[in-house]
């Protein structure tokens, strides 16, 4: 048992064990922070670490993909990933670039289907400069309909770029399969003939920013060498004036699948055939078992230790890639394996292994030992991710985005312990059922006609 310990007690030795409250302590998140809420809606979270001079600013816009429920316009969350780079009055886009290289920060952002994250590293002592300008360009964005244009033709640039990739062909036509009604069957690039009329859309793009980028929707992460009072007097200065927004938006719900569906992607080129099976699973929860009993299930039955990869990809070597994808998500999202194929001729042959395994789950409880040791790696690989001051402002942020208040990812945790082998077999029989199921198939066009 010490020697499990012994990562993580090093970890919160790194990060100040000693500053710790008795109540964080034993926690799966064990350091400090603080929440505070301005008049406006923003969510400040500051985490002091003892770790010197490093400052992690993470920005979490709670919109994605998933916000795009209007036809015809998916893709404008991830646009405004590229437009948030575009300058404002008072710092134009050059003169921010500027900014961040003369003070050595290192700046970037991402989109998924649930939330806009825009992040920056950098020293202490630049900490209200980058509050400043952070917060300026979330207030006073300008773009001009030309800089428009030009940002929505190198989106479809990025698109047909991902797009060269199988995998990426492969996603996407699973979540348009799999979906009817709710947004996550647009992946977060959108579709494709939205992003191409993207440029005529200047206008819309300038409501989709006054919707969703408003304070209330906003959880500001500082966290690094900071005290709170310090953070706080900052981000009053500079965020306090942001106007709240009065959109309100209804997710479309997806109705129940009626049958179980399947679909293919024509690859116009030679390469190894794709597998994707998927079952509707649950929404993100840090109380109901649900969704970290799927998490356990795809660890269990399909992570490299599992023996279905070592019939498929040891002993049998009919497969060279085999995964489980179930990321958390505000709405109910799908529980994926993925196997990559080495002949086509054996395409059906893993497809059924994957069924097969599903089906063990939900008649074949695991074994008690072999669910303690999953917890065990799950949890202390968690805590050792959590080594440096980017990676915890990172995966707290990653948290915040679901629920925004930071306790959730101990309560999270609880809930993984609590789980037993029964459990897991419970949520398997409720979730792998045949009409919540959809198969993705991808291959060589001569292969896909000879199979």
């Amino acid at each position: 048992m010490l020697t499990k310990l012994v990562p993580l007690l090093l970890v919160l030795f790194i990060f100040g064990f000693a500053s710790t409250p008795a109540s964080a302590r034993g926690k799966i998140f064990p350091f400090p922070y603080t929440v505070d809420d301005l008049d406006n809606g923003l969510r400040l979270v500051v985490v002091p670490l003892s770790n010197p001079n490093v400052v992690a600013h993470y920005i979490v816009v709670r919109t994605g993909s998933r916000n795009e429920v209007e036809p015809g316009k998916s893709g404008f969350a991830h646009f405004f990933e590229h437009m948030m780079f575009r300058g404002t009055d008072r710092f134009s886009a050059d003169a921010y670039d500027a900014l961040m290289k003369a003070i050595g920060a290192e700046t970037n952002a991402f989109t998924n289907d649930d939330y806009t994250c825009y992040h920056t590293l950098f020293v202490k002592d630049d900490l209200e400069k980058v509050v400043e300008i952070e917060a300026d360009r979330f207030q006073g964005l300008k773009y001009p309909e030309p800089a428009f244009r030009t940002e929505a033709k190198a989106v479809l640039g990025e698109y047909n770029k991902n797009s060269a990739n199988p995998i990426s062909q492969l996603f996407e036509k699973l979540q348009e399969t799999a979906y009817d009604r709710h947004t996550y069957k647009h992946t977060t690039m959108g579709f494709l003939k939205d992003i191409e009329a993207m440029p005529e859309q200047f206008e819309y793009s300038r409501q989709f920013f006054d919707r969703f980028y408003r304070p209330e929707n906003t959880v500001l992460v500082i966290a690094g060498d900071v005290r709170r009072d310090a953070v706080l007097a900052m981000v009053k200065k500079h965020w306090g004036s942001w106007k709240r927004g009065t959109f309100r938006q209804e997710i479309p719900v997806e109705p129940e699948q009626a049958a179980a569906r399947q679909a293919s992607v024509d690859w116009p080129t030679p390469t190894l055939p794709w597998v994707a099976v998927a079952y509707k699973g649950p929404a993100y929860s840090d109380s109901a078992k649900d969704m970290p009993s799927m998490d356990l299930i795809a660890s269990i039955a399909f992570s490299s230790s599992s023996p279905l990869y070592q019939k498929l990809v040891i002993h049998e070597q009919k497969v060279d890639a085999l995964s489980p994808f179930f990321g958390n998500s505000r709405d109910p999202g799908l529980v994926v394996v993925f196997a990559r194929v080495k002949d086509a001729k054996d395409v059906e042959y893993v497809k059924g292994e994957i069924l097969r395994t599903f089906e063990e789950t939900k008649a074949k409880p695991v074994g008690a030992d072999r669910l303690a040791a999953v917890k065990s790696n799950q949890k202390y690989s968690f805590a050792l991710r959590m080594d440096n001051t980017e990676s915890v402002a990172s995966i707290l942020s990653d948290f915040l985005q679901l629920n925004p208040d930071p306790e959730t990812v101990n309560r999270l945790y609880a809930t993984y312990d609590s789980i037993t082998p029964e459990d897991l077999t419970a949520m398997a029989n409720k979730y792998f059922a045949e009409n919540r199921r959809t198969i993705v198939t991808l291959a060589h066009r001569a292969d896909a006609a000879g199979n």
